[in-house]
């Protein structure tokens, strides 16, 4: 099975590499990742994995008329590990698989839903935690509180990012959600929440969030690291979004995305520490890393 996750970047050095381990261990094999206006040095690192062998790195320099992801979308709905692909993710690098099912791969949660064509991963907002210097440790080791599992509101909360098969029921790649389906493939469309149930039909051709008011969480969930701490989210509106054109990180945006309500330690029965280390360890991406931290 080839798994592709498809990401746009821009100065994320710092957490590129245990975003990759990550994702690697929870059994993605392929990567195709493009950067644009990288002054941290995030493109050098991009290039060093693809001449390791981990991920395909193209440029994607704007301007964009439409912002960079759009563009980049366009550009990985024509390239070749897209059309090769069996089932295929668009992700941030703030969002982390987290499956729940077997041994918590790829295969454990299609296994577990074998009749699945696209799994809508509901994100679970990882708030500060209190958290205020920016250190150089895991993302998902340090930042352990999160939103309640069953939500009441705000409805951005519950949005997902979809992780489908890729057999030709979507002409176009979307930001969270595959687009354009076609018509006479919809009847056979198996939509799985990430409790497991099986959606409505209306989730094949236009739902963005799960509904309000219910465990999303028990087979699989995407866990949404959008704020850090908070010298890092200084870094993060002083920087604008990574992706595209839109109102910086503000006040409002911790607001709204600040949960702490419940301790969520589930992601660390994934073991990605020898993978990440392997990475630092690397003659040229360790000290890429470093300075991209600093």
């Amino acid at each position: 099975m080839r798994a592709l996750a498809i990401a746009t970047l821009r100065n994320e050095g710092a957490f590129l590499l245990e975003w990759l381990a990550h994702h690697r261990a929870c059994g993605f094999t392929d990567f195709l990742i493009f950067s644009n206006d990288c002054d941290d040095g995030t493109d050098l690192m991009l290039d060093r994995l693809e001449a390791m062998g981990w991920l395909t790195h193209i440029r994607n320099p704007g301007p964009h008329a439409e912002g960079p992801q759009w563009a980049a979308l366009k550009a990985a709905d024509r390239h070749p590990l897209t059309r090769a692909a069996d089932w295929v993710l668009v992700l941030d690098i703030d969002e982390f698989v987290n499956i729940h099912a077997g041994d918590r791969s790829l295969s454990a949660l299609i296994a577990a839903r074998p009749e699945a064509t696209a799994f809508p991963l509901t994100w679970r907002l990882f708030g500060n935690g209190g958290v205020v210097r920016q250190e150089d440790r895991p993302v998902t080791e340090t930042f352990l509180r999160a939103a309640p599992r069953v939500l009441h509101w705000p409805w951005r909360a519950l949005m997902f990012k979809t992780l489908f098969r890729n057999d030709g029921s979507y002409r176009k790649l979307g930001v969270h959600r595959p687009r354009a389906p076609v018509k006479d493939r919809m009847a056979a469309q198996v939509w799985i929440d990430g409790s497991g149930a099986r959606l409505p039909d209306s989730y094949a051709t236009g739902r963005l969030f799960s509904d309000l008011g219910a465990d999303h969480y028990g087979l699989v969930q995407l866990n949404h690291y959008a704020l850090g701490s908070a010298e890092g989210f200084l870094v993060k509106s002083d920087r604008g979004r990574a992706n595209r054109e839109a109102a910086p990180a503000d006040a409002g945006y911790w607001i709204e995305r600040n949960f702490a309500a419940e301790e969520d330690r589930s992601i660390l029965a994934l073991d990605s520490a020898t993978l990440r280390a392997g990475l630092l360890a690397d003659p040229v991406l360790g000290p890429l890393h470093r300075a991209a931290f600093a």
